[in-house]
């Protein structure tokens, strides 16, 4: 059997934009999304995600692609092949 941890789950009220909630009712209707509950959880985690991946490649920006060369290559100085396990 197997057992997934979740987190607690909190009601919030919130704002929408009429045309937005037609949207997301339409996809509620044609079995997109159970409820609006779950298409409102599943568009903020894909937010967050993509927030997340962002983040990511601006941080990778930062880099210095020479010196990260520089430094994967250090311990490879002289030897020829990978050692044996």
């Amino acid at each position: 059997m197997t057992y997934h941890h979740t987190m607690g789950r909190a009601k919030i009220a919130i704002t929408v934009d009429e045309h937005a909630l037609a949207e997301i009712d339409q996809l509620v209707a044609d079995g997109v999304f159970p409820n609006r509950s779950k298409a409102f959880e599943a568009a903020v985690e894909e937010r967050i995600a993509k927030l997340h991946r962002s983040r990511l490649a601006r941080e990778c920006a930062k880099l210095d692609r020479s010196e990260e060369q520089a430094l994967a290559e250090e311990g490879y100085v002289g030897e020829s092949e990978w050692p044996e396990y």
